[in-house]
């Protein structure tokens, strides 16, 4: 593995969960991915899946044109261990529980009691992302793009 086919690696998942988690997700899939039980579980699925299919339609074509040499062994333990992270944290409560014993409850907590704005069919009304929860998600799925890059990389 070399520095510079880390770095690309890492840019392009970077935009990908750029584009995949703002631009591909739906907004049925962002209402639901936190409720509990099957209807949640499934959105979530359903979003990381367009999310890591995301990630791949970019990487592919750029490691062509970049040369980068990857192995299908790297991409999918790279983008396997990204996947799990990101269903795992988008479900909410997971991330939430994360934030408590670390002592960012509070943090997590920022910007939850938002004015309302109007109703909105897809129950998300309300939210915006200056809350402190949006933040720690993104820093989480960071550090596991991270990861992910470094995997993708090396192996």
């Amino acid at each position: 593995m070399t520095a510079a086919t880390f770095a690309a690696v890492f840019v392009i998942l970077w935009v990908g969960h750029q584009i995949g988690d703002f631009w591909v997700q739906s907004s049925h899939q962002a209402a639901h991915k936190g409720k509990p039980g099957w209807t949640g579980r499934w959105a979530c699925t359903q979003h990381v899946a367009t999310l890591t299919l995301t990630k791949l339609l970019l990487l592919l074509p750029s490691a062509t044109v970049l040369d980068l040499h990857l192995s299908s062994w790297g991409l999918l333990l790279g983008l396997g261990l990204d996947s799990a992270a990101h269903w795992w944290a988008d479900r909410r409560s997971t991330l939430a529980w994360l934030a408590g014993i670390t002592g960012k409850a509070e943090f997590h907590d920022l910007g939850a009691d938002v004015v309302d704005t109007g109703t909105a069919e897809d129950g998300i009304t309300g939210r915006h992302l200056g809350r402190g929860s949006h933040a720690l998600d993104q820093s989480f799925h960071a550090f596991w793009l991270l990861a992910a890059a470094l995997i993708t990389a090396a192996v």
